[in-house]
């Protein structure tokens, strides 16, 4: 067995902070010394990132990686399942597609992925000091339990001390954590050495008697109470915090831009630098009613185009865009967004859907013929056009990823993007420029997840969104270095757990942790 630590980060429930915290736990160990690296053995979620070599993962693994300071790779996240429609989700198997499959049949596949499981984590404890692992809902549903591969049975497979988080904000707390345990069987409880109460708001000290109840009522003890926080920003891993988003327009809006949250959108994470700019109110809509008249409507990725596509017109959305477009308002589409934007989606092989064939919304002379083998790259390149949407922003670089099975074609169009590096891979004329935008500008179509990331692109779509309305953005606000916003939640959940006993709990040297400055590196070495 490597001789690599681990410590395995469990929750009562899905979206009760486990991603973030594991984040948080990679840096703080990456800050006090620690080669580290994250590990989730299954995740399923259509926000997915591309590693260098061209592999998928979960794209928290990847936010997670960042946070270790190290790259991110397939064994990280060895299985990913990306649901296309109700109990059919493609299954990705170390970063390439492997099949789609239906719940029942999935089971099939456990013990062929399962190799992969533990062989990932084998590779990682033996090239890092410690590998934080993510858990993925509850280890207590009853019905998976037989067959799950990414809970309890990878703690007991590689010994790992648990830490098992709730969430306070939600309610329940205290019946989820030692309802949660009452379901565990003898052996699994034993490896639960640490609760955690997340998202807590208000007096902290008017917690107090419930953690002693708690800590006598289960004989385990409360690692932390971590409070929830506004002004660190971190991705979030699934959409369903797009259900939770509670943030506060600013003070001036300027623009008002509208993501259309499609059933199966994917990368949503792409539109976060926008939200951050001073003047943009970003909203996620779901119906022609809640569009209203927004400055730009952004079509997102989109795991299932055609059945989304659909989805748009039954919900009264494909027209009120259109309209909206008639008046003067612009549209971007990313991904499956930029194939909607088409005139044509074909897809003879049903690789996304039973639908052969299906009409685009027409605002760009496109189309896209979907393919059975999968693009991944991450790319960089730079800004082709010179008009509309991107004035002003000519020759600006632009790095991003790409993940699509669609090929999309078509004239009389303006290529946005100029491609000059795709996975080190050879580039040609045919490969060499990328999207579509149409002879307004106010219509741009591009395949680039992460575009926005780029503050040349996002500042000069922005401009040119507020000088087509004779309105003036305040200065630019200052671009978030994701460096500093991880030391920010490292020192954060330093401070709120008891990093002695989860330094214990991991069997790592006292040596390095912490105990005076929280947040800053540590000197020495094992």
């Amino acid at each position: 067995m490597p001789d690599g630590r681990v410590l395995m980060v469990q929750g009562t429930a899905s979206h009760v902070g486990k991603s973030v915290l594991v984040a948080a736990l990679c840096r703080i160990f990456r800050q006090d010394g620690f080669r580290v690296a994250p590990f989730k053995a299954q995740n399923m979620s259509n926000n997915s990132y591309v590693t260098r070599d061209g592999g998928e993962i979960g794209r928290a693994q990847a936010v997670q990686a960042e946070a270790a300071g190290v790259e991110a790779r397939v064994e990280m996240n060895p299985v990913l399942l990306k649901p296309e429609a109700d109990h059919l989700s493609q299954v990705v198997l170390l970063g390439r597609p492997l099949l789609s499959a239906r719940a029942r049949d999935y089971f099939a596949l456990k013990a062929q992925l399962w190799e992969s499981v533990h062989t990932s984590l084998d590779t990682l404890r033996s090239e890092y000091d410690i590998v934080v692992i993510e858990g993925a809902g509850s280890p207590a549903e009853i019905n998976l339990k037989a067959t799950e591969i990414v809970n309890m049975r990878v703690a007991r497979y590689a010994n790992a001390p648990v830490l098992l988080c709730g969430d306070i904000d939600r309610g329940g707390v205290f019946a989820a954590l030692v309802g949660t345990l009452e379901l565990l069987e003898p052996e699994e409880r034993a490896l639960i050495k640490g609760l955690v109460i997340n998202k807590f708001r208000g007096d902290i000290s008017l917690l107090a008697d419930g953690v002693t109840w708690l800590e006598r009522r289960t004989g385990i003890p409360v690692a932390g109470v971590v409070p929830h926080y506004r002004d660190i920003h971190i991705p979030e891993e699934d959409s369903v915090a797009l259900d939770l988003t509670d943030a506060a327009a600013p003070a001036r809006v300027v623009l008002d831009i509208a993501v259309v949250q499609v059933p199966h959108i994917s990368n949503f994470d792409d539109f976060d630098p926008l939200a951050q700019e001073p003047g943009v109110k970003l909203r996620y809509v779901d119906s022609a009613e809640s569009l209203g008249r927004p400055d730009l409507i952004i079509l997102p990725g989109s795991k299932t185009t055609i059945p989304d596509l659909a989805w748009l017109r039954q919900r009264g959305l494909a027209e009120a865009i259109l309209a909206r477009y008639r008046e003067g308002g612009a549209v971007i589409g990313i991904c499956g967004g930029y194939q909607m934007l088409g005139a044509r989606l074909h897809d003879p092989d049903g690789v996304e859907s039973s639908v052969p064939s299906m009409d685009g919304l027409g605002l760009l002379p496109m189309t896209t013929v979907f393919a059975k083998t999968k693009e991944t790259h991450r790319i960089k390149g730079q800004v082709a056009a010179s008009h509309g949407l991107l004035a002003g922003a000519r020759g600006a670089p632009v790095q991003g990823y790409e993940i699509h099975m669609g090929r999309t074609t078509g004239e009389g169009v303006t290529p946005p993007f100029q491609i000059e590096d795709r996975s080190d891979a050879p580039i040609t004329a045919a490969t060499a420029l990328d999207g579509g935008m149409d002879a307004s500008g106010r219509v741009l179509g591009t395949y680039i997840h992460g575009l926005f990331q780029n503050s040349q692109v996002r500042r000069a779509v922005l401009e040119s969104l507020a000088r087509s309305k004779g309105a003036a953005l305040p200065a630019a606000g200052r671009d978030l270095a994701v460096d500093q916003e991880f030391d920010k939640l490292a020192d954060w959940v330093r401070r709120s757990l008891k990093m002695e006993l989860v330094y214990q709990m991991a069997g790592l040297s006292r040596d390095y942790y912490a105990v005076d400055t929280p947040g800053s590196p540590q000197e020495g070495s094992r």
